[in-house]
């Protein structure tokens, strides 16, 4: 094969240089030879006469090869690149003949060559010789560049994948956290709640450990998460507060990125909910309309936020990583914050 590429330590390698010109120039030699000599045997003349005659084809399709084509065709200067072949392949061919007629004599006394074709035919088959060649060059870069662009593409998708992993395995551990901490609450109290607690608690675990294991899930699953999981935090605090929840979708089979909103609604409880603070309330407005999402959450601002050593910010920071990778360039996300008021807006387009 005249590329000779493989993949060494996990990249893609370069054609190898040397190999693709020792192929061509023994493909070249080899239909030359045949060109010269038809459906005769070659005697040892032929064999020389091509030899010499390729000779005054390597240069001008170096030239070609490693300067025109890099400086001129691959720059799009198309104009200046079919002026430069044109007269490289005129000036070969003038020194070709010059080659027959005056120089190849004294290599080789013992025969006598002729130049079997015209200046034009000679001018042609250089034409000819350059494009084909010209032609198989272009045809292996693209097909190096093409493997390395989907190597790539394999790279930056595993690296990806790999950092979605350990920003949804950072969810899970924070998410346990809180929710433990909720059935420990109610066990110090001895609530009769307790059982029914875990129950749900369990529920709400299968889908964050094993059904938002996908790429993608269902609206209408994040919604059903979102809903168990403030029912579930009813049994910890109080029936009277404020949490209201509203939502309205026009497609519940419109797909998103899982677990992208519970860390939000986390959040709200931990600095919410649980701030030293009287009329105490969460507001969340999830909408779908004609392919636009918005998510919006709005709890009050205790005076003395709640800081969980090791955990403080993670939510929302994580929540930033995953949009830039799963929603680049096709999402907004707002903090607006004051004085008793912190709101976030989440828009995916």
């Amino acid at each position: 094969m005249l590329h000779d590429m493989e993949i060494r330590s996990g990249r893609i390698t370069p054609p190898n240089i040397s190999s693709f010109n020792l192929v061509l120039w023994a493909f070249s030699y080899a239909l030359f030879l045949w060109m010269f000599t038809g459906d005769e045997k070659p005697n040892a003349i032929d064999f020389i006469y091509t030899a010499c005659f390729l000779s005054t084809l390597i240069i001008p399709t170096i030239l070609n090869f490693y300067v025109f084509i890099p400086s001129f065709l691959k720059r799009e200067k198309y104009l200046i690149y079919i002026i430069i072949f044109i007269l490289n392949c005129l000036v070969f061919t003038i020194l070709n003949e010059w080659f027959f007629d005056y120089f190849v004599d004294y290599i080789f006394p013992e025969y006598y060559f002729i130049s079997y074709h015209s200046s034009i035919a000679l001018f042609t088959i250089f034409i000819a010789f350059l494009a084909s060649t010209t032609l198989i060059k272009l045809s292996l870069d693209w097909f190096y560049i093409n493997r390395k662009e989907n190597y790539d593409l394999k790279v930056r998708n595993q690296q990806m994948q790999l950092q979605l992993s350990t920003l949804r395995s950072q969810i899970n551990p924070h998410f346990l956290f809180n929710s433990l901490n909720v059935i420990y609450s109610l066990a110090l109290e001895k609530r009769a709640e307790t059982k029914d607690a875990i129950v749900q608690l369990s529920h709400i675990l299968r889908y964050v450990i094993y059904d938002s294991n996908t790429e993608l899930v269902f609206i209408e699953d994040e919604i059903t998460l979102l809903k168990n999981y403030i029912e579930f935090h009813q049994f910890r605090h109080k029936k009277d507060n404020n949490v209201n929840f509203f939502h309205q979708v026009d497609n519940n089979k419109y797909k998103i990125y899982p677990m992208l909103l519970l860390p939000l609604v986390e959040n709200s409880f931990k600095h919410g909910i649980k701030g030293d603070i009287a009329n105490t309330y969460i507001k969340i407005k999830l909408m779908l309309n004609s392919g636009i999402f918005t998510f919006e959450i709005e709890n009050n601002s205790p005076k003395h936020p709640v800081i969980e050593k090791g955990y403080s910010g993670v939510g929302l920071n994580n929540i930033k990583k995953n949009l830039e990778i799963v929603y680049p360039n096709n999402h907004s996300f707002k903090i607006v914050k004051s004085e008793n008021k912190f709101k976030v807006i989440l828009e995916l387009y």
